[in-house]
């Protein structure tokens, strides 16, 4: 059976944005520079997580 990702983000917790990209850095050092297909499916879920965490820009009206 075939799963596809999820392109929405859920957050599991409330990390910031500097501590997913830690584990994002932290999974790169592990990995040797060469990612396998479930460290690819780690890091996307990451990168969401990062992305979601960031601050986001407040609009002025």
């Amino acid at each position: 059976m075939l799963h596809s990702m999820s392109t929405t983000v859920e957050p599991s917790s409330e990390r910031s944005a500097d501590e997913v990209n830690e584990e994002i850095r932290a999974l790169w050092l592990r990995s040797g520079g060469t990612l396998s297909s479930e460290q690819r499916e780690e890091y996307q879920r990451l990168v969401l997580e990062w992305a979601a965490a960031l601050p986001q820009p407040v609009k002025v009206a």
